[in-house]
């Protein structure tokens, strides 16, 4: 018997990102044998009938896993009640797949896709620490008082503040200035909202890295299956050699 949280069991399954199974419990979309449960029941998927919107939950077989440059002008989050574009129109296969983590709506770059809900849970989970690079353009030319404080950690509107990062000037012209910035977290905006509160307003963001994975030289709206090495990479297993 192996018995788990349901939203562990449904995110495993490829339902989506263990975040997004614990809100289809807390709307009251998830039975267990009939009865609806709450946020933090437990099953067991081998003898316990999950059901999700009155159909019986089954694994969605294969795990795939995608690297997409999502362009501007598209959701990275799949809401079906926004007709705006968003990143599953780009690539379109059978597979239901999910977004793991946002790049807002303005921003492009890199976004993996997955229905691995394990993986998901290890790439955003905070505690896990995966790297993510951007390619930043502000106003202006910041001075080294405006990096430093960047690269100690800012105080944002809801008072939380941002962890360490890595701040560097790429290149700079008379009226904008291009940054690499590394960080672990990645709070809904954070790089605009730090970039406002520093008089350095955020023209453009590119994210050209997650953890181990580059956008290399891909272009708007490409996507590839990451290779089995890159999967290992991120899940911390090995490779048969």
């Amino acid at each position: 018997m192996a018995i788990e949280r349901v939203q562990k069991i449904l995110a495993n399954m490829g339902y989506g990102s263990r975040r997004n199974c614990e809100e289809l419990i807390s709307a009251g979309r998830v039975k267990v044998n009939g009865k609806v449960i709450s946020l933090g029941d437990k099953a067991d998927s081998e003898i316990d009938r999950i059901e999700l919107d009155g159909k019986t939950v089954k694994d969605r077989a294969e795990k795939v896993y995608i690297a997409l440059y999502k362009p501007r002008k598209y959701l990275s989050v799949i809401d079906e009640n926004d007709d705006r574009p968003n990143v599953r129109d780009i690539i379109g296969i059978k597979q239901h797949v999910f977004p793991i983590g946002r790049l807002d709506f303005d921003s492009e770059g890199l976004i993996l896709l997955t229905n691995d809900g394990d993986l998901a849970n290890k790439m955003t989970h905070p505690r896990y620490g995966h790297e993510k690079e951007y390619h930043v353009e502000v106003k202006g030319r910041p001075d080294e008082e405006q990096l430093a404080i960047w690269r100690r950690g800012v105080v944002l509107e809801d008072g939380y503040r941002t962890q360490a990062a890595r701040v560097d000037v790429m290149r700079s012209t008379n009226d904008t200035s291009w940054l690499l910035i590394v960080m672990k977290e990645g709070r809904k905006r954070q790089i605009r909202e730090i970039g406002g509160r520093l008089g350095l307003p955020v023209y453009r963001i590119k994210r050209v890295r997650i953890g181990t994975i580059k956008l290399g030289n891909m272009k708007a709206g490409d996507w590839r299956h990451l290779t089995k090495q890159e999967v290992a990479a991120l899940t911390g297993k090995k490779t048969a050699p």
